[in-house]
């Protein structure tokens, strides 16, 4: 967020990796291991590991590559490999051959790169594609993409006549270009809409096997489900997003609860009671970026 807001960039590159956990070959991550870890155990173990296979509906199924995506350690190797597949060589490449300013984010297998000039983004996707298929691994054709964005986006797009900066997705928020109140260009971070969807299915589909529980137990269970999305969302700028799961929610509840009897009258008015009492406010939690940014940067 602090490179987005103050650094020189004008596109994006949100990178997506295809099948990431299914296609990381086996041979180079343990060749990138032996790097790191001196014992011969650890990696005759981790050898083992991999090897063990998975079971569904009864059947082991054992790859010659993948890391088994869920597993505990899967998460761990995946930065292992993509620390030397993509990391160094991204540094490397930023330092050699970026003509102008250049920034790099990677989550596990989530990758985006922005960049102040089109033609280092351009450069950049091409050696990207050529260096991942070096290591068994491919851009995904559909979901990666190229977008303007940037404090300059909105400014070169009116120039052409075409409409707002696109935005894109990253660890379940979507980041739009905008303003502050004072006219300072910012990014904003909203919910991910499919994400939040996603959610409400779930507690959805909980809340209909906790239907005759008392209305305490399910009102802990809840506040502890929304406790837990808040602590993640309540990021500055998402306080819309935050209301509307807390409003979803408290829908969802009190629709759970009027199918206990045809006789039952829950009024939104004593459900706005009840959501009161047991879930949580929608309130922005977490500082703005800039803000801890300063805090552990004295610069």
């Amino acid at each position: 967020m602090v490179g987005l807001n103050d650094r020189k960039v004008n596109y994006i590159l949100d990178a997506d990796i295809q099948a990431f956990f299914d296609a990381v070959d086996q041979d180079w991550l343990i060749r990138f291991l032996n790097h790191r870890i001196g014992d011969q155990r650890i990696i005759r173990l981790i050898q083992k590991w991999l090897k063990a296979g998975v079971l569904e509906d009864g059947v082991v199924t054992v790859s010659e590559k993948g890391t088994g995506q869920g597993s505990v350690a899967s998460p761990l190797l995946a930065n292992v490999y993509l620390h030397y597949v993509f990391d160094l060589w991204a540094a490397r490449w930023r330092r050699q051959k970026a003509k102008g300013d250049m920034i790099i984010i990677r989550y596990a297998d989530d990758i985006v790169v922005g960049f102040q000039y089109e033609n280092d983004a351009r450069r950049f996707q091409d050696e990207m594609r050529k260096r991942l298929q070096e290591f068994a691994l491919s851009l995904h054709p559909e979901k990666t993409r190229l977008i303007e964005f940037g404090r300059f986006a909105a400014a070169q797009r009116g120039k052409v006549g075409l409409g707002k900066p696109a935005t894109f997705n990253f660890l379940g928020f979507t980041f739009i270009c905008s303003k502050s109140r004072r006219g300072k260009f910012v990014v904003k971070r909203r919910t991910r809409r499919d994400r939040m969807q996603a959610r409400l299915k779930e507690i959805k589909e909980e809340l209909r096997r906790r239907l005759h529980q008392p209305i305490p137990e399910q009102g802990k269970w809840l506040r502890q489900v929304v406790t837990g999305f808040f602590n993640y969302h309540a990021v500055p700028d998402n306080g819309a997003a935050l209301a509307a799961f807390r409003h979803y929610v408290t829908d969802l509840w009190r629709r759970s609860l009027r199918r206990r009897s045809q006789k039952d009258k829950m009024t939104w008015v004593r459900m706005k009671k009840l959501a009161d009492d047991w879930l949580p406010e929608p309130l922005i939690r977490h500082p703005r970026p800039s803000d801890r940014f300063a805090v552990k940067h004295l610069r």
